[in-house]
Parts: C-alpha cells; sequence; structure tokens
C-alpha cells in the first residue's frame, strides 16, 4: 500500500494570535507561513508524489501553492474530512479564554469524551479523517501502484489523530504527540500494519531549543504556532 506523506499547514495568522481557528474563514499564511511553504518544494524534491490531496480551508492551500507551482503536473484535490476539527462556538475564541473552560480539562485528558458545543466530537474528528486515508490509500494505490507516494496537507489535530491512529494508540494518548507548522509526518502503510516513519520533520532541531517562556504541560488545541 502507498506511503502517505503528511504536511501540517504553514504558520498562520491564527497561531501566532492565539487563537482557535477551527474553519473560520480568512485564516491565511503569516510572514514565516509563507516562507515555510516556499521551502516545502526544496524539501519534497526527491520524492515522485503521485496526488496531492489538501483541507480546503485557506491555510491549507496556501501551503501547497509552491508545491504545485514547482510541479504543474500535479492536479491538486480538495478533502473535506482532512479539514480542521469543527469546534463550533469555539471558533475563532483566544485560547488563553479557554484555558479556563471546564471542557478544556477533557479535551487535555480525555479527548475521546471531549465533545465541542456547536460542533463535533474529536472521536468524530479522528473517525472520518481515518476514514479519508483509507480510502484515499486504495485509489492511490488503484491509480499508481502499490508503492506510490501521496501528499496530505492538513491540520495539527488532525495529524496527531492520524497517527494515533497508524500506532494504535487510544485516542486519549493523542495530545501526547506533536507536530510543528509545516513539518512533515510519513506513514507507510502496509496489508498488516502501518509504520510511522517520520514524525514532525521541520528539517532543523530549533523547536526544541530552550524558550523564553516555556510551553507548559498543556497540549495546544489545534496544534499551536511552533518555534518562535
Amino acid at each position: 500500500m502507498p506511503t502517505l506523506i503528511l504536511v501540517r499547514h504553514g504558520r498562520s495568522t491564527a497561531n501566532t494570535g492565539g487563537v482557535l481557528a477551527g474553519w473560520t474563514p480568512g485564516v491565511a499564511l503569516d510572514e514565516r507561513g509563507n516562507a515555510q511553504a516556499a521551502a516545502l518544494p526544496g524539501r519534497l524534491a526527491a520524492l515522485p508524489i503521485a496526488e496531492v490531496v489538501a483541507s480546503p480551508l485557506q491555510r491549507c492551500q496556501e501551503t501547497l501553492q509552491p508545491l504545485l507551482d514547482a510541479r504543474p503536473e500535479l492536479r491538486p484535490h480538495t478533502e473535506e474530512r482532512i479539514g480542521e476539527c469543527h469546534y463550533g462556538d469555539w471558533s475563532g475564541r483566544k485560547l488563553a479564554e479557554l484555558s479556563g473552560e471546564p471542557l478544556m480539562e477533557v479535551v487535555q485528558s480525555h479527548p475521546s469524551a471531549a465533545a465541542f458545543p456547536g460542533g463535533e466530537s474529536m472521536r468524530a474528528m479522528q473517525t472520518r479523517a481515518a476514514e479519508a486515508v483509507r480510502e484515499w490509500n486504495a485509489r492511490v494505490e488503484r491509480d499508481h501502484g502499490a508503492d506510490a507516494v501521496y501528499l496530505m496537507c492538513s491540520h495539527g489535530d488532525i495529524i496527531k489523530s492520524l497517527v494515533a491512529d497508524a500506532l494504535g494508540l487510544h485516542l486519549d494518548l493523542f495530545q501526547r504527540i506533536s507536530v510543528e507548522p509545516c513539518s512533515i509526518t510519513a506513514i507507510r502503510y502496509t496489508r498488516l500494519r502501518p509504520y510511522l516513519v517520520r514524525l514532525g520533520d521541520t528539517g532543523d532541531l530549533a523547536s526544541l531549543a530552550p524558550r523564553e517562556e516555556p510551553p507548559g504541560d498543556e497540549a495546544t488545541v489545534g496544534g499551536g504556532a511552533g518555534a518562535p
């Protein structure tokens, strides 16, 4: 079965603004995010990418544009099921403000029981994304062969949930996974099991350097802004 390259979108204005964007329209890449997207074609130059699939949200579409410009033979596909979690009434609110909500403790410690008011549950988010990947695996294998490589550009919580699915981890453990903006995660699928072969690879180690303000113990819902 194929190898899936998961790219988290580049850093966005919501990431730097500390806002939980969700499906809020008009959330674009910031200056650094555009630079991250511009570097993506070079980072992927050695890979024979058979298909490109993207979340419909603007920040993912912008992240992929330099790659599509560099490889005009690729025709992008939009896949609603790998769009960001539907955070409902939480969408567009500051993360600092949401940290005091009782539901945030559930999101952090027992996400399989978390459902956002006016939105969807994290369990439903993982299910739709995993179903999309399995269907695309079959489609890519049918059209391009079992050794094909294809790419999906998605969001932090979606990618973390797909990594948990590939590793056989309960969703309640997915907050232990971290993926930086414009990082690359690769999962090679086989008939019997998936193999996680890259996780959150940004091509540098800057995000491991000590920060002036420690990141704290809580996972950032939506994925966070990455290294300063």
